[in-house]
């Protein structure tokens, strides 16, 4: 009976461990230099056939300027495999990076507020 209960513990640990390695079919080291306020646009430019589902969904969370860190608490994926998914979207041309705008005070009212509301939207 105790191995038996711990047979689906066991896949379903197994399964959140596997899932963000398999998706990025085993990559690390996006090939777009991009970090977590990076933003990421649609540029209107359909994906490679090959590209997986997550890659469409990430794409579909692009259609305004949306951060790296925005994208990868949708996807609920580590944030190294979330930039793994959107440089193949950079790369294919489906989307644009750029480097976030700071207005001249870097730790802006309006960029904390956005920080906070996002983590509080992960919890």
């Amino acid at each position: 009976m105790g191995s038996h209960q711990e047979g689906p513990w066991l896949d379903d640990a197994a399964g959140r461990l596997i899932r963000p390695y398999t998706v990025s079919g085993g990559r690390t080291k996006p090939t777009a230099a991009l970090d977590l306020l990076s933003m990421v646009m649609a540029t209107g430019s359909s994906p490679q056939p090959h590209m997986g589902p997550e890659h469409s969904l990430a794409l579909g969370l692009c259609g305004g300027p949306t951060s790296v860190a925005e994208i990868a608490a949708h996807l609920r994926l580590p944030a190294v495999v979330t930039k793994v998914l959107l440089s193949d979207l950079v790369d294919c041309g489906a989307i644009t990076a750029r480097a976030p705008r700071f207005h001249a005070n870097p730790t802006d009212r309006s960029l904390l507020e956005a920080v906070l509301d996002g983590l509080r939207q992960r919890l």
